[in-house]
């Protein structure tokens, strides 16, 4: 038997040595790739990650803008935004499209609803990219966001194909227009990245915008090929956590009872701008803030506005109001005589004469008649008494040419001309020189707070909004004490002057409630050519005033510049402000002339026409104290008017006919014995301050002629001293019989 041949067999030992060196190089390389972990350079877990991984964002809300009771002036709140599917790559069914099927149609039915026009919103959906195909989606800007539930459903009812709706969060601002250049407003803003943030553009939304704005939060968690979640797979969640929330000094209703009687006064004289600005003098909290024109901050549209607060970064000539703290460095120095006479009308200062505002003057009056009247020659005299070196002193003392140091950006110092003699007179009654309106809230707080001056502030405190912590809170801060605190209370006495008095300015801002203390202001306002405007409707009015003016719970302050008057004085515009707020605010607040002097009050009607000596025995009755002016009979006038709640053992004040008996007038004060001489048209000079403790002519004395009536008044402080200096007559004797 033959043996077979062995044949080597290079094909096999050729297809051996191939695959068999195939396999080694792949096992090789799985080992390197299970070693390594790495291919050509590249982490193969990071790519896997990147690829099945996937991440999405928490938005955050921003904080929230609370008043101080805790109700909502600005917020996050739910809204849509839009989108255009534009590439035909969405539509599967041609029937059913998912894409902009005519851009033209659906470009002139959304410029119904956005505030885009037709040719813009065309333009976005037919624009190619640099490849020259459609993106797959477009967007409309800012236009094109926080879009409302109502007009989402307006336009999903067109049944555009193509047009799609993302919910969004947007900035809202419930009450309109409140407060708008005090809260400002925030918009969202495009990032580099892609995402959409809410920016702070204006007010304490861009002060604030750090603290207000959060920090987004993220879900990580895994998708297969197809980007499906995983079963099973783990998520890993890291919170958003939202902005925080500031709770402001500003009381909501006192805010709307502000722009409503604005928006009144705006309609009734259309002015070229107003301000208000209302305090709390013993904190210096400020509890509304507004001026016109203003916006609506969800909109933002005004026109012929200025972008920025008036109240805190513009400076004006306050007027008259600025007699107020002349007033008070006279009387703090010891300079202020009331009852001294100067010769009114007109005063000079080297080549230059000022005058009254009525050109004339009043010929020779007394220093209080000339406050009421609101003389700038009386406020001339009583500097050369005071001295300009301490008048411009007391002016650094109340605040005015710096900061006051509020807690809002931008603030404005306004400049004290001192340099020359003209300016500083100019200077005692509100012109040439300039002030911010809060630094005359400031420098009031001092004459209503008993000398001590506050600093305003309009953040109570900001408050972590998941923990409920508090991160900062402002206390009251008190600035120094300009005045004295007898000082402060007489200045307020003679405020309240200037609304009782027969010749007082501010008779248009006499409340039915509540007694006010303040002072009226009308300033010539400077030209671009260095001169001022003339006339009744080129005026800034003003008014700076307290109430109640014996213990003021609120200070305010309102300005109205050129007023299209109808024949009245420009202090009516200002009132129809002042009053409303400054009365429902008190009512708000829960305050009442009872519940600052801490006693009982009645209410008095109208007793005109009835018989004097029968509503006498009823007012005293009622615990009052009615005074006859006349020799009885049928009432012909009375002070205060029907329908006032008062103070038991306040007094009220009966005009008949015929002679005058004279009352005693010991223990009065100075406005009753000025109502006094009002009524009864009687020669009577009051000599000092406080309360009147003698009199010239007896009491109960008929008079039958014009001679002058000499009362004179002692402040308790010097009538303290008198006693013990000065013993009485009946303890003289006592200590001589000892």
């Amino acid at each position: 038997m033959k043996k077979k041949r062995f044949r080597f067999q290079w094909g096999a030992f050729l297809l051996l040595v191939f695959y068999g060196g195939l396999f080694f190089l792949l096992f090789t390389r799985m080992i390197t790739l299970q070693a390594t972990g790495e291919a050509e350079g590249q982490a193969l877990a990071a790519k896997a990650a990147a690829k099945y991984n996937k991440e999405s964002a928490i938005t955050a809300n921003r904080g929230k803008i609370f008043d101080r009771n805790g109700q909502v002036i600005a917020e996050d709140t739910l809204s849509y935004r839009l989108i255009a599917v534009v590439s035909d790559k969405a539509t599967t069914d041609e029937k059913r499209p998912r894409h902009v099927v005519d851009p033209e149609k659906t470009a002139e039915i959304l410029s119904e609803y956005i505030k885009m026009d037709k040719e813009d919103i065309y333009k976005r959906l037919t624009k190619l990219r640099s490849d020259g195909t459609l993106p797959y989606q477009v967007e409309f800007g800012v236009a094109g966001r926080g879009i409302n539930h109502e007009v989402m459903s307006k336009i999903k009812e067109e049944k555009l194909p193509g047009i799609l709706f993302v919910s969004d969060l947007k900035r809202y601002y419930p009450n309109g227009v409140f407060a708008s250049h005090l809260i400002g407003f925030a918009l969202k803003e495009d990032n580099k990245d892609g995402t959409v943030t809410t920016k702070g553009k204006m007010g304490l939304e861009l002060t604030y915008d750090k603290e207000l704005t959060g920090v987004n939060g993220k879900v990580k968690y895994q998708t297969d090929a197809f980007s499906y979640l995983l079963p099973n797979s783990e998520k890993m969640v890291t919170p958003a956590k939202d902005g925080d929330n500031i709770f402001l000094t500003i009381d909501k209703t006192i805010q709307s009872f502000v722009e409503d009687a604005m928006t009144q006064v705006e309609k009734e004289y259309n002015p070229e701008s107003m301000i208000v600005v209302v305090a709390e003098p013993k904190t210096g909290k400020i509890l509304a803030m507004s001026q016109r024109p203003t916006f609506n901050p969800d909109t933002r549209e005004s026109a012929n506005m200025k972008w920025l607060n008036a109240v805190i970064e513009e400076t004006i000539e306050p007027g008259s109001t600025m007699k107020t703290f002349t007033l008070a460095s006279a009387i703090d120095t010891g300079k202020w005589v009331p009852y001294d006479k100067f010769r009114s009308g007109q005063y000079t200062v080297h080549d230059r004469t000022i005058r009254d505002h009525n050109q004339v003057g009043w010929g020779r009056i007394t220093y209080l008649e000339g406050f009421q009247r609101s003389s700038n020659t009386a406020m001339a005299h009583l500097l050369k008494s005071i001295g300009d070196d301490v008048f411009v002193d007391y002016l650094g003392k109340f605040g005015f040419g710096k900061k006051t140091g509020i807690d809002l950006p931008n603030e404005a110092t306004g400049t004290i001309l001192s340099k020359y003699p003209i300016q500083r007179v100019t200077t005692t009654y509100g012109q040439g020189s300039t002030v911010t309106p809060i630094q005359l809230i400031q420098a009031m707080t001092a004459i209503a707070n008993d000398g001590k001056m506050m600093q305003p502030y309009v953040i109570d405190k900001i408050v972590d909004s998941s923990t409920g912590e508090i991160i900062q809170q402002h206390e009251p801060e008190e600035k120094g004490q300009p005045v004295s605190a007898d000082t402060a209370k007489q200045v307020r006495e003679i405020l309240a002057s200037t609304l009782t008095s027969e010749f007082g300015t501010a008779k248009d801002f006499i409340l039915d409630e509540y007694q006010v203390a303040g002072k009226t202001g009308t300033a010539q306002i400077p030209k671009a050519n260095g001169t001022y405007s003339w006339g009744a409707n080129q005026f800034l009015y003003s008014f700076l005033g307290m109430a109640p003016y014996d213990d003021p719970q609120l200070i305010m302050y309102v300005s109205v510049e050129k007023p299209k008057l109808k024949g009245e004085l420009g202090s009516v515009p200002v009132s129809k402000i002042f009053k409303p707020v400054m009365q429902n605010s008190l009512k708000h607040l829960n305050i009442s002339p009872a519940d600052v002097q801490h006693v009982n009050h009645t209410a008095i009607q109208d007793y005109t026409g009835q018989h004097a000596e029968a509503i006498q025995v009823e007012l005293e009755n009622d615990g009052l104290n009615p005074v006859i002016v006349g020799a009885g009979g049928e009432i012909l006038e009375q002070y205060p008017k029907g329908g006032q709640k008062l103070v038991k053992g306040s007094f009220v004040f009966l005009k008949t006919a015929g002679d005058i008996a004279l009352p005693n007038f010991t223990n009065w004060s100075l406005r009753n014995l000025l109502v006094f001489k009002s009524m009864s048209g009687l020669e009577i000079e009051v000599v000092g301050e406080g309360f009147a403790v003698s009199q010239s002519v007896s009491a109960g004395t008929v008079i039958s002629d014009s001679a002058p009536i000499v009362v004179k008044l002692k402040t308790p402080a010097e009538s303290f001293v008198q006693d013990v200096e000065a013993p009485s007559e009946g303890e003289i004797e006592q200590v001589d019989d000892e």
